[in-house]
């Protein structure tokens, strides 16, 4: 993945700020015997919320609505993770400010942590929305980068419940190597949040088990893993970043084969808008849904207490509605 100018340059500055850091302020924080967190993604500091109570205090580096494939951190926000006990990240491309950041901030005493690590990562070519570009693939194959090809995984782990449980359980782990007196308490929570989990995965695989028609029409190929886990086909507009957008050969192939499935729904995603899906959708005649792709929380998600499980109890609702 390359990384913009304005990106490196926050870098540069935010190295030169993290020297400045004064002892006073980590005495301040010491004193507190909190572990500060700083996560990305909602369901990691929602998740770390739940496993570490009382013992943690935890933000996310993103603002409401965010677009984890397009934000990048500012200065201030560096040294704020500079000076936290634990950068929590997912992985798998989906920030593509974190590994830099993990690389500025190696000698820091800030412990990171990919939350990810022990999944399995699918791949971009499972997704449908670029299923016809081969030919164009195989032309600029010895030109992809280890970085660019971080794009051709789908990192959108944190909607399958049971892959949940690893990135809760990793968590855990790192929360009990920086606070051990505190380790009974983080597996007991742990264990209540897997059991959470467990009986979410259940509620997915019934509805979806139910439904009528498995193929959904999807602004954004955010979807694959509840295709891979309970058999939901999703047909996306866009690839596994809002901005791939297909060919017009492509689009109007998902527009024929949305006809050929019948589908009378497209949802749309709660912190992103497509042009060529209102395209879609005027062309189908198409009603509109929304799924929730708990990136990042809105100010209405916050206002009104939602958590991981009740975004994704509401998006169990919309499938069931598009499905039927």
């Amino acid at each position: 993945m390359k990384y913009s100018s304005r990106f490196i340059l926050i870098l540069l500055i935010s190295m030169s700020i993290f020297t400045g850091c004064s002892k006073e302020d980590n005495t301040d924080k010491q004193q507190l015997d909190l572990i500060h967190v700083y996560t990305t993604i909602y369901p990691l500091e929602d998740f770390t919320k739940k496993i570490g109570g009382e013992y943690v205090d935890v933000k996310s580096v993103f603002p409401p609505g965010a677009d984890a494939h397009s934000f990048e951190p500012t200065p201030k926000m560096m040294t704020k993770i500079a000076e936290s006990d634990l950068f929590i990240y997912s992985g798998g491309g989906i920030e593509g400010f974190a590994h830099a950041t993990v690389e500025a901030l190696k000698n820091e005493q800030v412990k990171m942590i990919e939350a990810s690590q022990g999944i399995q990562f699918l791949t971009h070519s499972d997704d449908h929305a670029h299923e016809h570009e081969d030919e164009h693939e195989s032309e600029h194959e010895d030109e992809h980068t280890e970085e660019e090809n971080l794009e051709d995984k789908d990192p959108h782990v944190w909607l399958d419940p049971i892959h949940s449980i690893t990135l809760a359980e990793n968590i855990k782990n790192a929360l009990i190597e920086i606070k051990p007196s505190a380790k009974e308490t983080f597996e007991a929570n742990f264990l209540t949040l897997k059991n959470e989990l467990e009986t979410l995965d259940k509620e997915f695989s019934l509805v979806i088990n139910a439904a009528s028609k498995k193929e959904i029409l999807v602004a954004h190929a955010a979807y694959g893993y509840w295709e891979e886990r309970y058999g939901l086909e999703q047909i996306p507009v866009s690839g596994i970043s809002p901005t791939d957008e297909p060919s017009q050969r492509e689009l109007q192939a998902l527009i024929d084969l949305a006809k050929e499935h019948n589908i009378t729904y497209i949802i749309f995603e709660q912190n992103t808008s497509s042009k060529l899906s209102e395209i879609i959708q005027k062309q189908l005649g198409a009603k509109t849904l929304t799924l929730h792709n708990l990136e990042a929380l809105t100010d209405e998600d916050i206002k009104n207490n939602e958590d991981y499980f009740s975004l994704m109890r509401k998006n169990i609702e919309t499938i069931k509605t598009a499905t039927q």
